[in-house]
């Protein structure tokens, strides 16, 4: 059978290969811990599950949902967003409730880049804003983020035979894998520039529920102008521990909307209809899990950038986020220190070069790991530290 190029030649997803190994290592009855992937572990708030449950026993749900999503879910979904960000929204105009967040990125550049247009991405990212761009027969390019600029990218040196071309600018702020945060500054910067150089401004901001130290996130739509160039794509996965229930929405300017809705309705059927009740639940229900979430990873975060800085490998503790970005220890690469953990103590760290060439020297760690498990990874690492072979005998 001949596949088509555009499949061919997309490399494995980062986090399927993660799973893989992890699956692979446990088949064999090794004991793994990982830090790998950014999945609550965390149950849902009981009266989300409650509402969720309720609502799947009504006929009504069991059939085809609307593509659109429901207006009660758009209309709590643009409530929300003014009650938290002060953002005012037409419901039917400027809301797209979406199968979670990922479907939403990776559609979205059918609508908005023809083959040959470019979208800037910032290295390193998220996989998913270079993978739809190319799927798309769009051209990434990268744009480095380092602690020198505090992961911020540079608008003002792109070369113009660049910008011509340039149709998508990909922010993602609180910052997957970084932690690193962008103010009000940043993104109004960020808007002046697209309406010079007629850009659609992408920002994904899945984390802006999950921070730290009494540090609030901003809207990218805050800024003055947003949404005349831009939307911003959310979730319920983080925010609620919803990540299996696979929800979230695209909210902004009303024309890119429509392009993603008008896809979306010859792509997909829309996302059940319990689910979305269960959404109206989370969003509109009590608020406290989200403090009593955050407390439990402010206090993982705490433990692991500790144990780490004592290793030598170097972490800051980020305002925001799920993640821990660290320096891997002097003499190795990103890919050969996570090779070396796993084979050695049976933990998985994510390496930084999967999400661009300019992660390289440092890992991701989540915090979406059990506290007996991060206590348990956390010990073997510095065992590894310290030189000592500590890897599990195999379960007999």
């Amino acid at each position: 059978m001949r596949l088509s190029q555009r499949v061919e030649s997309l490399p494995p997803y980062l986090f399927v290969e993660i799973s893989r190994k992890i699956s692979e290592r446990k088949a064999k009855g090794e004991d793994v811990v990982s830090f790998g992937i950014g999945d609550p572990d965390i149950p849902t708030p009981a009266h989300i599950i409650e509402r969720l449950c309720k609502e799947a026993h009504v006929p009504a749900n069991q059939r085809y949902p609307e593509s659109e999503g429901l207006p009660e879910l758009r209309k709590t979904i643009a409530s929300w967003y003014q009650k938290r960000f002060g953002v005012s929204l037409d419901p039917d105009k400027e809301v797209a409730p979406l199968i979670g967040s990922k479907e939403g990125i990776a559609h979205i550049a059918l609508c908005l880049l023809n083959p040959g247009d470019i979208a800037l991405i910032t290295d390193p990212g998220y996989p998913v804003y270079a993978i739809g761009t190319k799927l798309a027969g769009g051209i990434p390019y990268y744009l480095p983020i380092s602690p020198r600029n505090n992961f911020l990218p540079d608008l003002d040196n792109i070369p113009a035979e660049i910008l011509a071309k340039t149709k998508v600018l990909w922010l993602n702020y609180p910052n997957n894998p970084t932690g690193a945060v962008a103010d009000l500054k940043f993104f109004n910067k960020a808007v002046e520039f697209a309406k010079k150089y007629d850009i659609c401004i992408c920002h994904d901001g899945p984390y802006s529920e999950v921070a730290f130290d009494g540090y609030v996130p901003v809207s990218f739509l805050q800024a003055e102008g947003a949404k005349d160039v831009g939307i911003e794509f959310h979730s319920l996965s983080k925010t609620y521990n919803m990540t299996g229930w696979r929800i979230g929405m695209a909210v902004g300017n009303a024309a890119a909307i429509n392009a993603l809705k008008t896809l979306k309705s010859n792509l997909d059927s829309g996302i059940p209809q319990a689910i979305q009740y269960a959404a109206i639940e989370a969003l509109t229900g009590p608020q406290n899990c989200i403090k009593e979430h955050n407390d439990v990873y402010q206090r993982r975060r705490d433990l692991i950038v500790d144990t780490l800085n004592k290793m030598g490998l170097e972490a800051k503790p980020p305002k925001a986020s799920l993640y821990i970005w660290a320096k891997v220890p002097h003499g190795f690469t990103s890919v050969e220190f996570t090779n070396d953990l796993l084979d050695k103590t049976g933990v998985v760290v994510t390496p930084g070069t999967g999400y661009g060439s300019n992660g390289e020297g440092y890992v991701r760690l989540s915090l979406t790991i059990a506290d007996a498990l991060l206590l348990k990874g956390l010990s073997r690492m510095v065992q590894w530290h310290d030189g000592k072979n500590i890897m599990r005998p195999k379960k007999i």
